[in-house]
């Protein structure tokens, strides 16, 4: 059980992808595609979910086609934003996931995860503060898709990364970032994440409470080596407690 203890954290800042919305598996189907018909002929294959875990969950999407890549031992030239998707550079297959996944979600929208829409709602009952990150640029119009941009105070995406020159994670820059947004110190913040990268990155930040969410159940004991304080499987495993007083939100 994770206890969000409110008398000790003013915010809580969430994961996008995998935790507030149920996106996740729309990024690993998309990067599957991409890969294998880039991989088409080699002795090599996108395995789902252990590459997805390993190389590209959490990641910046050009980060991920590097490090998948990198566990093969190939190497491909950068390129460029201009290239066409799908090209043999690391942009061209950054591209041809990005518009695999912009298509299913205007096909189908973003669906939000119940329990986390609770949790939200509790924590803002009880004076809570709430950010949400991504590394996607789309992350602003997933969480409005869902339906979920009223329930949160800030959000920190791709977009602001690019503007702001962020690294990504396990760097906790983006975590960071929403903690300054929010005008709070990390150890007043919790953050929720289901990417290794991520957690990760709580820690690095010394946030006040690092929650994972560990929805297939396979990565608990790395996740807690990684620097979560506590592993769920949902968040309906959450409680709340205590409330944010007035005049300290």
């Amino acid at each position: 059980m994770a206890t969000f203890d409110l008398t000790h954290l003013r915010a809580v800042v969430f994961d996008t992808d995998g935790v507030v919305t149920d996106t996740a598996r729309v990024h690993a189907a998309a990067w599957k595609h991409v890969f294998d018909a880039f991989l088409r002929g080699r002795s090599a294959s996108f395995d789902l979910p252990s590459d997805y875990l390993a190389y590209v969950d959490g990641r910046p999407r050009l980060d991920g086609v590097r490090t998948f890549l990198a566990s093969r031992g190939i190497s491909l030239p950068e390129g460029g934003p201009d290239d066409e998707p799908g090209a043999p550079t690391v942009h061209g297959l950054g591209l041809a996931k990005d518009a695999l996944f912009r298509q299913e979600i205007d096909r189908c929208g973003a669906a939000p995860f119940t329990s986390t829409v609770a949790l939200l709602h509790e924590l803002r009952r009880r004076g809570c503060r709430t950010g949400v990150v991504s590394a996607s640029r789309h992350c602003r119009a997933i969480v409005a898709s869902a339906g979920l941009l009223h329930l949160f105070d800030v959000l920190v995406d791709g977009n602001d990364m690019a503007e702001l020159g962020l690294p990504g994670k396990p760097d906790p820059a983006l975590f960071q970032e929403a903690a300054r947004r929010l005008e709070l110190p990390a150890q007043e913040v919790a953050v929720v994440e289901d990417a290794l990268p991520g957690v990760e990155a709580g820690r690095r930040g010394g946030f006040g409470l690092v929650v994972a969410v560990d929805r297939g159940e396979t990565q608990a004991a790395t996740m807690l080596a990684a620097g979560a304080d506590v592993v769920v499987a949902d968040l309906a495993d959450a409680d709340v407690t205590g409330r944010v007083p007035v005049g300290r939100r």
